[in-house]
């Protein structure tokens, strides 16, 4: 303390700690290099993997769409509308969620979509040669059949039976996909399977083993 007349004390001045050494120039432009390079990396790997995911899901999601709406060209606008939301979608959902089960999910949204605005069903003559049978030794004439008796089914019950016996997903799943409890997967899987079986006589043991 310093003594000045009047009996007053001044204090010294504080003396201001020493700012922290700042990183020069170079340092700072290749951090931000190391930065920008592991973001690229990141986004790199990002894109790699959704290419993956969609050269691996395009057939099934085709086939999926077709099976809904019997139209091999409204099912190819469908799986790139649903492969184009899963793209925009992608750094927000992977590694959070099923993306095979959510694609799915997109899907059956597309095209209830559709048919909110209007779109039609199509009802010419389709083909199932290019489709899958829930068992393998069935033909062409038999996928016909199947082809022709789930066209019966209301299109929402079609969903649950498309999505539970030819995409295998479990009933959880499917709830999950069609925004419906459990209980109405198993349900109405039960009575379109026992409508399926009444329209396809013969080819019932065939094509869809008995279920309860």
């Amino acid at each position: 303390m310093t003594s000045v007349p009047g009996n007053y004390a001044l204090a010294a001045p504080a003396v201001a700690p020493s700012a922290p050494p700042q990183p020069s120039s170079s340092e700072s432009g290749a951090r931000r290099l190391l930065r920008t390079g592991r973001a690229r990396a990141a986004r790199q790997e990002q894109e790699d993997e959704y290419v993956e995911f969609a050269q691996a899901m395009a057939e099934r999601l085709r086939r999926t769409a077709f099976l809904m709406c019997r139209d091999w060209h409204l099912a190819q606008d469908l799986t790139q509308i649903t492969l184009t939301k899963m793209y925009v979608s992608w750094n927000r959902i992977h590694g959070t969620v099923n993306v095979e089960a959510y694609s799915h999910k997109v899907l059956m949204n597309a095209l209830f979509d559709h048919r909110r605005k209007g779109g039609r069903e199509f009802v010419g003559i389709a083909t199932g040669d290019q489709l899958d049978s829930p068992v393998p030794e069935a033909g062409p004439e038999l996928r016909m059949t199947l082809l022709e008796a789930l066209g019966t089914l209301p299109e929402r019950d079609r969903a649950i039976v498309v999505l539970r016996y030819w995409e295998d997903h479990s009933v959880e799943t499917v709830a999950e996909v069609m925004g419906v409890s459990t209980t109405v997967v198993k349900s109405q899987s039960k009575r379109c399977l026992q409508r399926l079986r009444r329209l396809l006589g013969d080819h019932r043991a065939l094509l869809l083993e008995e279920t309860d």
